[in-house]
């Protein structure tokens, strides 16, 4: 596997080829470095972008003439849906986020919600499928995905809510936190195996694996 995740703003993708899913990752933005990943269906050609955060010039050329069945937003955070806009009106690409995040989405970006996600539903990506993880704390809607290869380990997309080396900042809040480290360990770590590799909305991944061992730490420190 020549994967490694490793990406920067103005640098190269990196793709990934499952048995069923490619999944490419790009960093926009040089300020705030967030990923962006794009599905695409081998079996039809569907493809499904996570976090239109930035840089419609980097990300339409990428999706190219195939487009966009749709576009999730894993939060409501301003610097996870700027090319929000542009890609949609480029692709007619549904938009879906975590219910409770929607309406601040459609008032920040004027773009309107086609479908609201809630824990347990599924989102399809031509002939493959994710399953939806609401995970409150780092807002209250983001959403986590998760596609069940079934030639391989898990891949689970966190967005600003698992990170390595701990869960998404909350920002000092006391009850936002303990709220966001119940939900991972309970939703993510309690459900998913030490194999299954996830993808953040910032830098670098891991493997759930790596970082299980380091949940007491996270809970102790408060962050």
């Amino acid at each position: 596997m020549t994967y490694t995740g490793e990406v920067s703003p103005g640098g190269d993708a990196d793709v990934r080829e499952l048995s069923g899913l490619t999944i490419t990752k790009v960093a926009v933005d040089e300020k705030m470095s967030n990923n962006c990943y794009l599905l695409r269906c081998h079996d039809t050609g569907e493809q499904v972008l996570i976090d239109a955060a930035a840089s419609p010039e980097v990300l339409l050329p990428l999706i190219g003439d195939a487009g966009l069945t749709s576009v999730v937003t894993t939060h409501q955070h301003w610097d996870h849906h700027r090319a929000l806009a542009d890609v949609v009106a480029a692709t007619g690409a549904d938009v879906l986020v975590g219910a409770p995040d929607a309406a601040a989405v459609t008032e920040q970006t004027d773009v309107p919600v086609t479908r609201e996600l809630a824990h347990g539903d599924t989102v399809p990506v031509g002939t493959c499928t994710l399953e939806v993880i609401a995970i409150a704390g780092h807002t209250p809607g983001s959403v986590a995905l998760v596609y069940r290869d079934p030639s391989g380990s898990p891949h689970l997309f966190t967005g600003d809510s698992l990170f390595p080396g701990g869960v998404g900042n909350t920002f000092g809040d006391k009850a936002a936190f303990a709220q966001l480290i119940d939900e991972v360990e309970a939703k993510v770590f309690g459900t998913l195996p030490d194999d299954t590799w996830f993808y953040p909305g910032h830098g670098n991944d891991s493997t759930l694996g790596a970082e299980r061992a380091s949940l007491p730490e996270w809970r102790s420190r408060g962050w």
